[in-house]
């Protein structure tokens, strides 16, 4: 096992990178600030020049591929390109997903397939990918996003099925977490509440606001830029000794 690595050294994968209002598109930009190299994953086209980009703004090595994060083929194509042409990837963060404020009563089992297949299933299939290669280096960080839906039963903007999905996840990292921690390589999850995204049913506006910020102590939605700097310092080395956690970042919504 590698003692006091730099991680930085090496390049860490992000799914769902591209929405420009998204926690990957934020976390991309903060870690190549501070000299990351960057895989990107995402189903959206624009993954690629957002790589491209941020590769020219902070002179590191950043690369972006189209790949359905649920399927295993599409996935391993991406990831073989990186492994070709980046340093060892040393970290993968699981941010690419979807909402569904559908109760159940209202949902069809279509919704239901889809919410998981891209939620749960996509952080398996990214995750069976990658961790192997952590494992035999001996060293790497998992951080996989949860939801205070997940904790709560749903919320404004979520229902039964985007929790069920969100709780599989961190059922899941829990697992992988005791599974690879003697391997040196560590699993959290970091569950975030309101942050003013699109997975929010797009911009959050003045109308819709305060449906949302009824629910938070703090009196404020929270920021992508918040949730990458739990996830950076995650991702970190001076985090090795933390597996197995959630972390939530919900502005007091649940205290606990």
């Amino acid at each position: 096992m590698r003692d006091n690595a730099d991680l930085r050294s090496g390049t860490a994968v992000i799914t769902g990178a591209a929405s420009k209002r998204g926690i990957g598109r934020a976390l991309a930009g903060r870690l190549a600030a501070s000299g990351w190299r960057l895989g990107l994953l995402d189903i959206d086209l624009e993954v690629e020049k957002v790589a491209a980009a941020l590769g020219a703004e902070h002179d590191v090595a950043a690369m972006g591929a189209v790949a359905d994060i649920a399927d295993p083929e599409s996935v391993d194509a991406a990831v073989s390109g990186f492994e070709a042409e980046l340093p060892p990837i040393t970290a993968i963060v699981n941010i690419a997903g979807i909402s569904a404020p559908t109760s159940l009563l209202d949902a069809d089992f279509a919704t239901w397939e889809r919410v998981m297949r891209i939620n749960a299933t996509g952080t398996f299939v990214t995750c069976k990918r990658i961790v192997p290669g952590l494992v035999e280096r001996g060293y790497g960080r998992v951080v996989n996003l949860g939801s205070t839906a997940m904790q709560n039963g749903g919320g404004t903007y979520s229902k039964s099925t985007y929790a069920a999905s969100k709780a599989a996840i961190e059922g899941f990292s829990r697992a992988l977490a005791l599974e690879v921690a003697p391997s040196g390589v560590t699993v959290n999850v970091v569950a975030p509440a309101t942050i003013d995204t699109d997975i929010m049913g797009g911009r959050i506006t003045d109308e819709r606001k305060p449906a949302f910020l009824a629910q938070l102590p703090v009196g404020r939605l929270g920021t992508t830029r918040e949730v990458a700097a739990l996830i950076e310092f995650l991702i970190g080395e001076e985090a090795g000794y933390i597996t197995g956690a959630t972390y939530n970042i919900n502005g007091g919504l649940r205290i606990g």
